[in-house]
């Protein structure tokens, strides 16, 4: 999806294709800069503080995320938009674009729909009732390859066990797991967000998510290039492997919202938890004067309370397809 014409790298970029929340519209972005301001608040409001937005696009939430914010804390933060494809034109020159996320920076690090495209291996029960990895020719023709063995095999088990019925499928998110545990360990200091379409470990999809998108319309995930191809992620997996990656991770949290989509989170400090306040801000601005938190609130449920419903991925761009209900 990368390559020299793959689906990343086209003219019209994934919004002609699809519409996150997003590109649905700037409240998302909004709620994003008001998290920001909780995380400078609860970081004592550094001289530098970053905004990380991993998988940008093209730049479009770390550009309403900057919009959003209240001047005083839009003067000390610095815009990283950590993208494979290339930095689009007219893009605010205030914003960083690079390929890998900043190292040792202290703020916010937001990674929306980002681990749904980051690759897995599917694994299917076979009529021995033995799980085998999936095999895709560029067409989309599947057959069914070696046993899943190793570490992915102790990551099913762990996480998305597979009863011995023929046909049923799984993700091996072991993939998602260590790229979530490498961003996370980028921060020096802050909170790193993960938000996406996702399922816990007791309610796994029994034949799987993977499916392709194109042009406002569901299609099949064959891997040409031509149409985006995404899994629900086991964001429970996830979660606790960013809680795992080294000294000064303070802790992780995960949540749904009941719509399929969840987020996960971890704080890193200087050896100790750095909580973000679950409070409600002021409609404009950050204020410190914000009440004060509920004892059993957390950043997530924050989070999810101040967002817009999210826009499934099945709604089409408006310029590409008439609109079509979520199913």
């Amino acid at each position: 999806m990368y390559g020299p014409a793959g689906f990343y790298r086209r003219p019209e970029g994934p919004a002609g294709h699809f519409r996150t929340s997003v590109h649905a519209s700037p409240l998302f972005a909004g709620a994003v800069a008001r998290l920001l301001c909780r995380v400078d608040e609860a970081l004592g409001r550094p001289a530098s503080l970053a905004f990380v937005d991993m998988a940008a696009g093209r730049g479009e939430l770390v550009t309403g995320v900057l919009a959003a914010l209240p001047a005083d804390v839009a003067a000390r933060t610095r815009a990283y938009a950590v993208e494979v494809a290339g930095r689009p034109d007219g893009l605010d020159r205030r914003i960083a674009w690079s390929a890998e996320p900043p190292r040792g920076v202290t703020g916010l690090l937001f990674a929306n729909e980002w681990l749904d495209n980051v690759p897995v291996d599917v694994a299917e029960v076979d009529a021995d009732g033995v799980a085998r990895r999936v095999l895709v020719r560029g067409d989309g023709t599947e057959r069914l390859g070696e046993l899943v063995g190793g570490a992915d095999a102790e990551w099913l088990a762990r996480w998305w066990p597979l009863p011995g019925r023929e046909g049923l499928r799984a993700e091996i998110g072991l993939p998602r797991d260590t790229a979530w545990a490498s961003a996370v360990s980028t921060l020096g200091r802050g909170l790193a967000v993960a938000a996406d379409y996702a399922h816990t470990r007791d309610a796994r999809p029994p034949f799987g998510t993977l499916t392709g998108f194109r042009e406002g319309r569901e299609t099949a995930p064959v891997p040409d290039g031509t149409c985006d191809i995404t899994a629900h992620v086991a964001l429970d997996a996830c979660a606790t492997a960013g809680g795992a990656d080294g000294a000064g991770l303070g802790g992780t949290r995960s949540g749904t919202d009941g719509t399929g989509r969840a987020a996960a989170g971890a704080v890193r400090g200087s050896g100790r938890t750095e909580r973000v306040p679950a409070c409600t801000p002021p409609a404009r601005g950050c204020s410190p004067s914000a009440p004060p938190c509920a004892p059993s609130a957390s950043w997530a449920h924050a989070l999810r309370s101040r967002s817009p419903p999210p826009t499934r991925r099945r709604t089409c761009a408006p310029s590409r397809a008439p609109p079509r209900p979520p199913s």
